[in-house]
């Protein structure tokens, strides 16, 4: 527990106390441990990150049936949503996303399904606001930006259909990989704009990074800077895959990625001014964000040139043989099982 400071902590300190004493008068005996394993996860405590015993211990509650981690993920909802408290709010918020990155399946499961009426998981909170003290408007300001990121990340992850940014979804991911072949072009570079998306939102985080001594802020840093590895793991293999099918992309396909593409480089100089991650990962994904951009170019100018080609006025028999274009001319499938198929595909060019 951190060390008490001011009046403010001493309230909070009681608030827990009181806040125990409540559970034990009103809630139901099946229900009351989980709920204190929330409430000693997400304590008043200044300054200082959910302590890992307690973390870890509600982890493992999260994994014995599906009633409990329900219970657990709708207390912590509960806790989330009652509290006006900066801090109380962005160790629920940090909560949340130790269990999707290293939570039981069980417990993520009722995570991605919360409300149980259905819908996206809305956490509620682009008003939040605690005006106590001008540190704790600045961390008002990190709980809004978290809680929007935490809900793309959610978003996202039904998308792909596993958790993005786990490691326990490891079996998940490396089957989802193994199909990137046989995905479609739209499905591909969906999945590549929703990566991307992520990846948008992590670059909104609030300029004001570090308050002085504020170990809850490095921790939230540190959990994103390990999402963007992820993430860019993620993205790696995506794009390497649509890089193999540039030349067979509709003009449609080509132009959404381009611009997805021109989305990512733009989030490039924040991210490394964010996180100092150096990895051989994170490199590769901007040597090839940038040369796969480079070969759409070279694409988009080799067809302006064969338009301008079929445009030039010519004898009638030259104008017949530029109806039938050569095979670099040809109507192309997205999918490799039709090369042979693309060799003969015929583009008429109306006289």
């Amino acid at each position: 527990m951190g060390r008490i400071t001011n009046l403010r902590d001493l309230i909070g300190v009681v608030k827990d106390k009181a806040s125990q004493s409540k559970l034990a008068l009103v809630s139901k005996p099946n229900t009351l441990s989980l709920r204190l394993a929330v409430l000693r996860v997400t304590a008043h405590s200044p300054n200082a990150p959910p302590d890992d015993r307690y973390l870890s211990s509600l982890l493992s509650l999260g994994d014995s049936s599906r009633a409990i981690a329900s219970t657990l993920i709708c207390a912590l909802m509960d806790r989330l949503h009652r509290t006006g408290d900066s801090t109380v709010a962005l160790k629920c918020l940090l909560t949340i996303h130790h269990v999707i990155k290293r939570g039981p399946f069980i417990l993520q499961d009722q995570l991605s399904i919360f409300p149980a009426a259905g819908g996206r998981n809305y956490l509620k909170l682009s008003a939040f606001r605690d005006g106590a003290t001008a540190a704790t408007w600045i961390l008002s300001a990190w709980v809004r930006f978290y809680a929007r990121y935490l809900e793309t990340l959610l978003f996202a992850s039904r998308v792909s259909g596993y958790f993005l940014c786990s490691s326990s979804c490891a079996a998940a991911k490396d089957k989802q990989i193994e199909k990137l072949t046989s995905l479609m072009n739209s499905d591909l570079i969906g999945d590549v704009n929703s990566l991307i998306g992520l990846m948008e939102e992590m670059c909104k985080a609030p300029d004001s990074l570090l308050l002085e001594g504020n170990k809850l802020l490095y921790e939230v840093v540190g959990l994103l800077s390990s999402d963007y590895l992820s993430l860019t793991n993620e993205l790696l293999p995506r794009l390497g895959e649509l890089k193999e099918r540039l030349g067979r992309l509709s003009f449609a396909d080509s132009v959404e990625l381009a611009c997805d593409l021109k989305r990512l480089e733009d989030c490039k100089e924040r991210l490394s001014g964010l996180f100092t991650v150096a990895k051989p990962p994170v490199q590769n994904l901007w040597s090839l964000v940038q040369n796969l951009r480079e070969q759409i170019e070279m694409l988009k100018v080799c067809r302006e040139g064969r338009l301008l080609t079929f445009g030039t006025p010519e004898s009638k028999s030259a104008r017949f043989d530029h109806r039938v274009s050569k095979f670099c001319n040809s109507v192309r499938f997205s999918s490799g099982k039709y090369d042979e198929i693309n060799k003969f595909a015929l583009v008429v060019v109306e006289p």
